[in-house]
């Protein structure tokens, strides 16, 4: 089994999470081997600043590295990468973490390509932010061969301050699928909350207050009330990415034959977000669509 201490780490996917990850690993000592991003510019930049190497191609990504993180955008790109010609090119005895929110399906469909490279695989997926993976605070939901996740433990907790394991592959993907499709009903309800206490006059600095000392406090209510209420989206979580990941959970609910309708009215809310060309605006954004005076 790789040590992690004494691995070189690539990282793929450059966007807000993982080139924050990246850079807590190299604050922590860790020695990055590759760095690769579909946008080439990114990963030479970010090669530059922590004065490790970029790869051009995934194939030289694996050729680099012993341990390689993945953080991609959804099944399209989780299964482009993993090709024969791309990461899986002489991947034997290699470790890929994959931190993506992906469908159950894709995780267990690649453990047979996995296998059939002679190299190892695990879900990491991720229950935070953009500032959580600077500082090596994330929350991360395990799942894959325990012996691995119990092997990788000295790396995972340079980037993360709580970890929980559960289960087989594709069991992490469930979960962050049900933590998401939550955290996006919460997200949507307050927003409905707010929208209308605009449209009655009241004062939304208050009502949010007293949001926080009763029952309609949430997690959300700290993180992207006052956004909503100021209309300040700077992307954290985008509502494409909610979309996704609530039809993720909307999915898994068709397949159960459970009935989730507010995971549903939430999707159609953020695919109203899409449509409307505010995909890229936080998840805070829903909020457009429920005060009368913004008329979206």
């Amino acid at each position: 089994m790789i040590d992690p201490r004494q691995a070189k780490i690539g990282v793929v996917g450059l966007g807000r999470m993982g080139a924050n990850m990246a850079r807590r690993l190299a604050d922590q000592g860790f020695t990055l081997g590759a760095l690769h991003d579909v946008r080439a510019e990114t990963a030479q930049e970010l090669s530059r600043e922590l004065k490790c190497p970029a790869a051009a191609t995934l194939a030289e990504v694996t050729a680099k590295a012993d341990i390689i993180f993945t953080v991609v955008t959804d099944d399209a790109a989780m299964r482009g990468i993993f090709t024969p010609e791309n990461l899986l090119c002489q991947a034997r005895g290699k470790v890929f973490i994959n931190f993506a929110t992906v469908s159950p399906d894709v995780h267990r469909e690649l453990e047979t390509a996995f296998a059939a490279a002679g190299a190892q695989a695990m879900e990491a997926c991720m229950a935070s932010s953009i500032t959580q993976a600077r500082e090596g605070t994330l929350f991360l939901i395990l799942a894959g061969d325990q012996a691995l996740v119990d092997a990788m433990e000295p790396l995972l907790a340079a980037i993360s301050s709580a970890r929980r394991y559960v289960g087989p592959t594709g069991r992490a993907a469930q979960v962050k699928a049900l933590v998401n499709m939550v955290m996006n009903i919460n997200t949507a309800g307050l927003a409905e909350g707010l929208g209308l206490g605009n449209a009655l006059g009241l004062d939304l600095h208050v009502l949010r207050e007293i949001f926080a000392q009763t029952g309609a406090n949430s997690r959300v209510l700290e993180t992207d009330g006052a956004d909503m209420q100021n209309r300040e989206h700077e992307c954290y979580f985008s509502a494409a990415h909610a979309a996704k990941d609530s039809g993720i959970a909307v999915a898994l609910a068709h397949e159960a034959g459970v009935q989730t309708p507010l995971a549903e009215a939430t999707l159609q809310q953020y695919q109203r977000m899409i449509d409307k060309g505010l995909g890229e605006l936080d998840k805070s954004g829903i909020a457009e669509l429920t005060f009368k005076d913004r008329a979206l």
